[in-house]
């Protein structure tokens, strides 16, 4: 029996299916594979376990894998894909097709049919395709200057807004988001939680979204609730960007990522406000698995790039 990998690359984890001809076996996950974050040596760390630990989850060695298919982000540039392709080949004796994270997310969603996908995980967002086939990107600019919406953009204006709430009020400290933020990073206070914010190379954001998206602090939910606005605005431009406005007939939108996976607050903005921007949009609000679609590209790709 044949059996395919699909592998969605991260930037906070990996996940690797295997699959046979119709059906999904099993998933595994590992650390982050995102090279251009976390470098090449944690690129083919993680790569190399997700795949070893989907095979023998599968009962199956990595020499019986026919195809293998990786969503990667920086997949457009050769160095980067070529680094993906190497780590994978040290494993896999399989033709490796590496494509870019965004592909692999509109095949999960929508197949070869018109749509836009908005993710909100780590970094952030839009990409679609019209029925005309043309595509599209909106954001996705980086966590410096963009990613809004995202785990690392809440983590960020998590801490910024309690540290301007403690200019305003000193005892914020003790509110359980403040001791949350703490906590996470191991800082003994308010001004070390500064102090860590502001450090070089920068600290990681997005590990301070779990405890934003839990906490019922009011600055929490205004955060959550402006994350919802900015990923409606992200997906909007998309929209605009590759469906006529006089074109009628419904945009299917979807949705990915851990933010809209983990806060329903997100969820119900994001959904409420886009709908208000355009009507036309019909949004399935089920999260979308990246993964499927690097299987599925996996099963269906005959000439790969190995």
């Amino acid at each position: 029996m044949p059996y395919y990998l699909g592998i969605d690359g991260g930037g906070t984890k990996t996940t690797c299916a295997v699959g046979d001809e119709s059906t999904k076996l099993v998933t595994a996950t590992a650390g982050p594979s995102n090279i251009v974050r976390v470098g090449a040596a944690q690129t083919r760390e993680s790569l190399q376990q997700a795949v070893r630990q989907a095979c023998a989850a599968a009962g199956i060695a990595p020499a019986q894998v026919v195809r293998t298919c990786v969503g990667a982000s920086g997949a457009g540039r050769p160095d980067l894909a070529s680094a993906v392709r190497e780590f994978l080949a040290e494993i896999l004796p399989t033709p490796i097709n590496v494509v870019g994270d965004m592909e692999i997310a509109l095949e999960a969603a929508f197949g070869d049919d018109a749509g836009v996908i908005v993710n909100a995980g780590t970094g952030s967002f839009a990409y679609g395709r019209n029925r005309s086939g043309q595509t599209h990107r909106v954001g996705g600019w980086g966590f410096a200057i963009g990613d809004e919406g995202s785990a690392h953009w809440i983590g960020r204006e998590a801490v910024s807004a309690i540290l301007r709430a403690s200019d305003e009020d000193g005892s914020v400290g003790a509110r359980p988001l403040a001791k949350a933020l703490c906590k996470n990073w191991g800082a003994a206070s308010l001004i070390d939680l500064a102090r860590a914010a502001n450090s070089v190379p920068p600290p990681d954001f997005s590990s301070l979204f779990p405890a934003v998206a839990a906490s019922d602090d009011p600055i929490a939910e205004e955060i959550l609730k402006c994350a919802g606005t900015e990923l409606a605005r992200t997906a909007n431009v998309a929209v605009k960007r590759l469906f006529a406005k006089d074109e009628a007939g419904p945009v299917p939108v979807a949705i990915l990522g851990s933010v809209f996976r983990h806060s329903e607050t997100v969820r119900d903005v994001f959904y409420n406000e886009l709908h208000v921007l355009d009507e036309r949009a019909e949004i399935t609000k089920e999260v979308v698995e990246p993964v499927d679609g690097a299987l599925r590209m996996a099963r269906r790709v005959k000439s790969l790039n190995r």
